[in-house]
């Protein structure tokens, strides 16, 4: 009932799933990760237990065909299943269960692996893998340009309902505590995957990292202006203005400096 792509970027040291579904909050179920560990997703009549037993047997050393048989020996219904896994090497695997309701399978490859059920063929699959490896960019952005690809390509042939996309990466969530990177849904939307890309554009304008070069000295004529916009607000320091921007993680450590992004946001936002 679902199509879903389990991925990893080794370079940026993170692992994602994206997936979509005529099915409410897929997000809930379906897509697992864990940073420097690997990637689950689990489908079909789903065993969410897949997710948990999967991640950790994967930081326990197990590749992803190692821990593709065991979490499939150890189920009492693995033909009704459907599971994707990629692990900390970027090693991948795939499973369809025979009871799957057609059109059902999957590919896997380096660093992917592609699935889905209940398909209007296998070019949904197919353009899940071609637009994900032909990609340039994020992972978060190579995963929603192959999700869009695949539901444009004819998804979940009962049509749509929900979206969603984590992205792990060891000390990469709020404030560097977790390794939460992204986690957003779209659980019940008429078009939910346009909808998460737009969710995802929020998401990187508050939360996105701006490379330490291109933040701009905070002195001089920028920095009166600065201190001006942010008193014109209201605020007493741009600490203050930025954290009730929701901004505070685009902050440089001491004020010397500030993102490209926040002072167009200050721009804009102050007049």
């Amino acid at each position: 009932m679902t199509f879903s792509l389990a991925a990893c970027d080794l370079d940026a040291r993170q692992w994602g799933v994206a997936v979509a579904s005529k099915f409410p909050s897929v997000g809930a179920f379906c897509p697992w990760a864990r940073g420097d560990v690997g990637a689950v997703a689990t489908q079909s009549f789903v065993n969410v237990m897949f997710g948990t037993d999967g991640l950790d047997r994967l930081e326990a050393g197990g590749t992803a065909e190692s821990v593709l048989e065991a979490l499939l020996a150890a189920d009492d219904q693995p033909d009704e299943r459907q599971v994707g896994i990629v692990d900390a090497n970027g090693g991948s695997a795939t499973f369809t269960g025979r009871g799957c309701f057609d059109w059902a399978g999957g590919t896997a490859g380096p660093c992917y692996a592609a699935q889905g059920n209940l398909l209007a063929g296998p070019q949904v699959v197919d353009a899940l893998v071609e637009t994900f490896t032909a990609t340039t960019g994020s992972l978060a952005e190579r995963l929603t340009a192959a999700l869009l690809a695949g539901d444009r390509a004819g998804g979940d042939r009962r049509g749509r309902q929900s979206a969603a996309m984590i992205v792990r990466q060891a000390g990469g969530g709020y404030g560097g505590n977790n390794d939460i990177l992204l986690d957003l849904r779209v659980d019940d939307h008429p078009d939910p995957v346009p909808e998460l890309i737009r969710v995802l554009g929020i998401h990187m304008l508050l939360f996105g990292k701006t490379p330490a070069e291109e933040f701009l000295p905070l002195d001089g004529e920028l920095g009166d202006e600065v201190r001006s916009r942010v008193a014109a607000a209201g605020h007493g320091s741009l600490q203050e203005w930025a954290g009730f921007e929701n901004l505070e993680e685009r902050l440089w450590p001491d004020d010397s400096r500030i993102d490209p992004v926040v002072l167009r946001l200050l721009r804009e936002s102050a007049g």
